[in-house]
């Protein structure tokens, strides 16, 4: 079996009478892209707001890279390669795009002396941003403002500075989210492209999305984990197309 970067391991969270995520346990594996889906309220946020350490697990734990991070906060865990992307854009829209990929990374790695010398006179910096800019197919938007990129250039950039971290677990919570037709499309093929440099926990209601990028598919329903399988085992499982696919799910 490949080796696993990401183990959570029955993960219980509750809030007063609500049982959130009831003994949830999943992994990620080295290379693959592994999708969590589920109805709205099925508990998909508590779960990942979990693993990224914002919210405390009552029972379980969770290992990142064979090391158990349960205890940690949320710059901790970044620090040790987990980055979470999406949940709230921290773009600053008057810079320029690779402005944003330098300040983001020096920002997120806590290097604030830097930011009392012009970062993008540091080649080093700017090689490293723009290598992360070509990897998401923005390259040749770099000198432009960021208030002036659509949205799924946006989406686009924000890959990019979780890039430049050298993460070795991606959580990109949504990342279809307000794209049309096109900035979906452009954003699969980014992200089937990023599943060699760290595998992706994804979390998604795009089924075209998912089923075109996941390797393994788990589904939430109020709050547990009722099946996980490929997408041609999630499509045919009876009780995921009760509970959640429905009659879309042909097999």
């Amino acid at each position: 079996m490949t080796e696993a970067l990401l183990e959570v391991r029955e993960i219980s969270k509750s809030f007063g009478a609500v049982l959130a995520c009831a003994d949830v346990s999943l992994d990620l594996r080295i290379g693959e892209i592994h999708a969590l889906i589920g109805p709205n309220g099925a508990g998909k946020s508590t779960l990942i707001r979990q693993i990224a350490g914002n919210l405390k697990p009552d029972a379980g734990s969770i290992h990142l890279a064979g090391r158990d991070v349960t205890g940690w906060d949320t710059a901790s865990r970044s620090r040790a390669g987990l980055c979470r992307t999406f949940q709230i854009s921290s773009l600053a829209m008057e810079m320029t795009v690779l402005q944003n990929v330098v300040l983001g990374a020096l920002g997120r790695r806590g290097d604030v002396f830097r930011f009392f010398h012009d970062p993008l006179k540091d080649t080093g910096l700017v090689e490293a941003g723009m290598h992360a800019l070509e990897r998401v197919g923005l390259r040749h938007v770099a000198r432009d403002r960021t208030a002036d990129l659509s949205h799924g250039q946006r989406r686009q950039l924000e890959v990019a500075v979780a890039l430049t971290l050298s993460p070795k677990v991606f959580l990109m919570d949504e990342p279809m989210a307000g794209l049309g037709m096109e900035g979906s499309r452009t954003m699969t093929a980014v992200l089937d492209g990023l599943r060699a440099e760290a595998p992706i926990l994804l979390v998604e209601h795009d089924m075209d999305a998912v089923f075109a990028l996941a390797d393994r598919i788990s589904v939430l329903v109020y709050g547990e984990i009722i099946a996980t399988g490929t997408g041609a085992e999630i499509r045919a499982d009876p009780l995921v197309r009760s509970a959640y696919l429905g009659e879309e799910a042909t097999v």
